[in-house]
């Protein structure tokens, strides 16, 4: 591709309003950014982070990443399987597998890494992919990248239609999202299981774990399920955690199978020391902080009461993921600017994410009955000016 048809693409793309450009941002106490708006600073609620439990600026695991970095530097200084692991990583898959209800635990750069291996691994070529059309990227990725093997995207939580096709599928293995990032559903677990029989299921709980379930435990925790139910289970630790990175844990045979297939494991700088000793005590506090649960399922309950008194376009989502639909690509980059311009950081997404432009926000117990009041009152005035 030459450079003139480079630029014809960038230009095609902010013509599209689907130009996607970086955000410079400071975060500052209490669930707000500081953004910069006409070249000029201004302080934001943010409703864009996925901090669901408000973690992120914990004191505790602050100090415990602060500490562990003057001890054990900055990085891990290889992959884990020649200098990277650490025995703050070891310490953090054992408290992994202790709050899970798991054998083994494999700790990667990201949920993105994780995903991939876990698909990449676990998916035979004589296997065939069955997957929610809604999957996250990381997910659908995979699907294209396979050298061999067949795959289908089924519609949706469309939990008939996937029995349909497990039922015609020799060697068929599922692969879902416990909470969709970008419509906020919760995934059945165990009615999706009930359609699975012996079928193979593995699970992307990025956006259930910390949130769903006893201890925060996720999704599947959340319909009653164990951790066993699932053959694999992937996490993350940038989302309720407050951290970075990601994980994959289940049985020992199977995540010692990831273990000896997974490049992004074998081939990828491990996770530094000191974030892992952060994660470790951020799961403590998710598992014995019952209150930053309550408090965001009591932010989701206004939210939703004052958004459908004011008859916002809602998504019937019941998570800390809340959709607000717009018309167009180029309304919902209106909306956004207008919004910033009222002191709300949300975040406008757009096709080929979604199927359709919307604003993705993002609640957290670190926000209060007032911020939850701001924001409805400012997407009341900014729809009704859009005519949206």
């Amino acid at each position: 591709m030459t450079v003139d048809e480079m630029q014809r693409y960038l230009t095609a793309r902010h013509t599209q309003g689907l130009y996607r450009q970086e955000r410079l941002s400071v975060r500052l106490p209490g669930a707000r950014v500081r953004l910069e708006l006409d070249g000029n600073p201004i302080d934001c609620l943010d409703f864009s982070a996925n901090d669901y439990l408000g973690l992120f600026d914990a004191p505790a695991p602050r100090e415990a990443l602060a500490a562990s970095a003057l001890v054990d530097g900055v990085g891990s200084t290889g992959s884990p399987l020649l200098s990277g692991f650490s025995p703050s990583h070891a310490e953090l898959v054992a408290v992994l597998c202790d709050w899970l209800g798991t054998e083994d635990a494999l700790l990667f750069s990201s949920g993105f890494a994780a995903n991939q291996a876990m698909l990449g691994a676990l998916v035979g070529p004589d296997d065939t992919l069955l997957l929610d059309k809604l999957c996250h990227a990381s997910m659908q990725d995979t699907l294209f990248q396979r050298a061999s093997g067949s795959f289908r995207r089924y519609p949706h939580q469309d939990l008939v239609r996937l029995g349909q096709l497990v039922g015609r599928t020799t060697n068929a293995v599922v692969a879902t999202e416990g909470v969709f990032s970008m419509d906020g559903d919760i995934t059945d677990c165990a009615a999706l299981l009930s359609q699975l029989g012996q079928t193979p299921l593995l699970l992307d709980d990025a956006h259930g774990l910390g949130v769903l379930g006893e201890q925060g435990r996720g999704s599947w925790a959340h319909h009653g399920l164990p951790a066993s139910a699932l053959q694999c289970l992937m996490g993350n630790f940038g989302k309720a955690l407050g951290g970075s990175g990601g994980f994959l844990t289940g049985s020992k045979v199977v995540i010692d199978f990831i273990r000896q297939q997974a490049r992004h494991y074998i081939y990828s700088t491990a996770l530094p020391p000191a974030m892992c000793r952060a994660m470790t005590v951020s799961i403590g506090l998710c598992r014995t902080e019952q209150w930053r649960r309550d408090k965001l399922w009591q932010n989701i309950q206004l939210f939703r009461q004052l958004a459908m008194a004011a008859g916002l376009p809602l998504l019937p989502s019941t998570t800390a993921i809340q959709p607000v639909l717009c018309r167009d690509n180029q309304q919902v980059l209106r909306v956004a600017h207008a919004l910033k311009q009222q002191g709300l950081c949300v975040a406008p997404v757009r096709p080929p994410t979604v199927p359709q432009a919307r604003l993705r926000l993002s609640l957290s117990a670190a926000h209060d009955d007032a911020d939850i009041r701001q924001l409805v009152i400012g997407l009341t005035q900014v729809f009704e000016e859009f005519a949206c």
